[in-house]
């Protein structure tokens, strides 16, 4: 018992002996045929571990970058041509509505265009007979004249009908424009951001 008690006083004894010699800041430790002194191992060794780390990283990122290039190689634009044909298709009915109420319109015009020339040949006609019938010229022309407006008035209210369908509708045409269009705009915006996704 007392010659292990000895023989571990002796180790301690070496491992203090031994740790004031290498701790020690004029310790010299030859490796290599390098001379180094503890302070410089500890600066060697936080460089070297810097360095593999800075290796690793450089792979990782080189091997996500591979797995990038990959993907990006692979990658396949959207198929819009069903949004365009849906584009295509509301442009020409845009074109097809517009085109019949300025027919409307056109028509409206030439009837009372007609009606005022109905009129103006009836005033003349009047006008000629008028010493003889003045009475029943005066009661013709009072007529006329509420006709015409009735008819001036149906047809100012037509067309400010037709004015107010034509507008809603083409509100409603280009609120269906632009929606599509947000949503091409929205699929291409996702596929540029994205373009590793499918």
């Amino acid at each position: 018992m007392a010659e292990e008690i000895k023989s571990v006083d002796a180790k301690v004894e070496e491992l203090e002996a031994a740790a004031k010699k290498y701790a020690s800041k004029d310790t010299v430790i030859s490796i290599g045929g390098y001379e180094f002194t503890p302070a410089k191992l500890m600066i060697a060794f936080t460089l070297v571990s810097s360095l593999l780390g800075g290796l690793y990283g450089t792979f990782e990122v080189y091997k996500d970058y591979m797995g990038m290039k990959k993907k990006i190689a692979e990658y396949v634009t959207p198929d819009l041509t069903e949004l365009y044909k849906k584009i295509e298709v509301l442009d020409a009915n845009t074109s097809k509505m517009t085109e019949y109420t300025n027919n409307i319109k056109n028509d409206l015009k030439q009837d009372v265009r007609r009606v005022e020339g109905v009129v103006e040949n009836i005033e003349r006609s009047t006008k000629t007979d008028q010493r003889m019938t003045d009475g029943s010229v005066k009661e013709t022309k009072r007529d006329v004249d509420t006709n015409m407006k009735e008819i001036r008035k149906n047809t100012d209210d037509s067309i400010r009908d037709l004015n107010r369908d034509m507008v809603k509708n083409q509100k409603e045409l280009q609120a269906e424009i632009r929606a599509l269009r947000g949503e091409i705009d929205s699929k291409i915006q996702k596929a540029l951001d994205n373009p590793l996704s499918k």
